[in-house]
């Protein structure tokens, strides 16, 4: 016999972001199965995700990168004097500028046969290392670059380059692949003289055999990240191999790094690609007898499934404005982003993921600025368009049996709080049972006759109380029945942002099955 109409609330759903790694019959309703083009916002909510603008819009950046891949690395470079010059790669070119792309002047003769630069500011000089290639130098923001030479010797043509504690610190050459070099102190292009000095690893891994394939620092110490260790060496503020200040601090075997850009500094922490997920650094060293813990544990199947499927370069960004470390595997056009506010009860962080944006690469600018390098130029992380065109966000829980397995659900009405654009065309799905299918109904908040906010003007000319963005709670008549409910939410994100704060459902319990 029908029981009476119930109320059934989903607080704060996809709060804990996407979990596709446990059965979805044991995870809290707040997780979700999709969240896709959302973020977690500060208010612990998922809403959409930012666009992004088109900044290199002389109509000569279709002729610069021509049929290539794009952009393919992005650099800020400030001087001395607070002069800002952006440094960016693409079709075997090295441009200068944002809005006009400028190819740089490069030594003759000198070939470009890849785009995967590394790009590092030091002692007001910019500094370009590749596998393969000659290391360039940009002196004080030059427009014409110079190979990097020291005397008659030549800088190591490594892949990977940090500037840490007054030096340059470089690994991956071709035929050394576990060897570091650094340079003398605030000098680019001296390898070989005082100060200078290099390591050799092959038998200092843990694993034996490994491969460099970054580095960090953090706290006094080099990080050495191999693909399947990790070594650690304190006292990098001098690094001299005569004396016990330079000196191994740690080993950690069976977790290192596969991908170089991969690697970011939050601040307090590193965080990197490794062969089982986004791990972070200070947990590897905290754990290391327990290897599979990392911050993508709730996604780790998936993600490790699409890495391997890689063949362009991983990229990925911390920002601390925006709270989030990005992660954009190219070939799947998918990036995953991790709020990094704070941990779940498991040690990992929130994630969900964005589709439609697929960087070539990434950059933060010296105000907090995220740019994006695509395949027809420069563009900037902000506002709710895609490069002028609207979006969608996804959101789709996991199957929910409400606490109660057994009872058919009736579903009748479902009664939702958004904040957002009030004219967001929106589509609300569910399903039962497992079986893939949903019934979806169209709706707009605008169309809801709910009520808005007095603030629904820009009376304060404060950029939240903007007309078209507010708190709604759009009421949707809803049909059949099952033992467990899917609920997805499917938004056009036009021009304004777009986030859910509550799902309550009406329903009827019935029969046992």
């Amino acid at each position: 016999m029908a029981q009476r109409l119930q109320n059934i609330t989903v607080q704060a759903p996809g709060f804990a972001g996407i979990n596709s790694q446990d059965s979805p019959l044991s995870l809290d309703q707040s997780f979700a199965a999709t969240a896709s083009n959302c973020i977690i916002d500060e208010y612990g909510r998922i809403g959409a995700r930012k666009g992004y603008t088109e900044v290199s819009t002389d109509s000569s950046t279709a002729t610069q990168l021509g049929s290539s891949r794009g952009i393919e690395a992005v650099h800020e470079y400030v001087k001395n004097d607070g002069t800002k010059i952006v440094f960016s790669a693409g079709n075997n070119k090295i441009f200068t500028g944002t809005t006009t792309l400028t190819p740089v002047t490069l030594p003759d003769p000198y070939t470009i046969t890849a785009n995967n630069w590394k790009i590092v500011t030091f002692n007001n000089n910019v500094v370009f290392f590749q596998k393969g290639h000659h290391p360039l130098a940009s002196i004080a923001g030059s427009t014409t670059l110079i190979k990097i030479e020291d005397g008659g010797h030549d800088a190591p043509f490594g892949n990977e380059v940090i500037a840490a504690y007054g030096r340059l610190w470089v690994t991956g050459v071709t035929n050394e692949p576990n060897k570091v070099y650094w340079s003398s102190l605030l000098v680019y292009d001296d390898w070989h003289g005082s100060g200078a000095g290099s390591l050799d690893l092959n038998n200092v891994f843990p694993t034996g055999d490994d491969e460099v394939m970054a580095l960090a620092a953090h706290n006094g110490f080099l990080i050495i990240f191999g693909r399947r260790s990790i070594i650690v060496y304190e006292g990098a503020e001098f690094p001299n191999a005569a004396t016990v200040t330079f000196k191994l601090s740690d080993t950690i075997e069976g977790v290192g790094c596969i991908a170089r850009d991969s690697v970011q500094h939050t601040g307090t922490d590193i965080l990197f690609l490794s062969e089982d997920g986004v791990r972070s650094f200070s947990r590897t060293i905290q754990e290391k007898s327990m290897p599979m813990r990392d911050i993508s544990n709730n996604v780790r199947t998936e993600l490790t499934t699409l890495v391997r499927q890689q063949a362009n370069p991983i990229k990925s960004i911390y920002s601390a404005d925006e709270a989030f470390y990005l992660l954009s595997l190219q070939d799947s056009q998918t990036i995953y982003c991790f709020d990094m506010r704070g941990t779940l009860p498991d040690g990992a962080n929130r994630v969900t993921t964005w589709a439609g944006v697929n960087p070539r690469s990434l950059a933060i600018l010296q105000d907090g600025s995220l740019y994006f390098g695509r395949e027809n130029g420069i563009f900037k992380y902000g506002e709710y368009l895609d490069d002028g065109s609207t979006y969608q966000m996804l959101y789709y829980s996991n199957p929910l049996n409400f606490g109660n397995s057994t009872n058919l659900k009736f579903l009748k009405k479902f009664n939702i709080t958004v904040i957002g654009n009030v004219s967001a065309q929106t589509t609300l799905a569910w399903g039962y049972d497992y079986d893939g299918g949903f019934t979806k109904k169209n709706f707009s908040t605008e169309q809801a006759n709910t009520p808005i906010s007095e603030y629904n003007v820009a009376e304060f000319s404060i950029g939240q109380y903007t007309i078209g963005t507010d708190i709604q709670r759009p009421k949707i008549n809803t049909s059949g029945s099952g033992t467990v409910v899917t609920i997805g939410i499917e938004s056009t994100i036009n021009g304004a942002p777009y986030s859910i704060q509550q799902i309550d459902v009406h329903a009827l319990l019935g029969r046992l099955i």
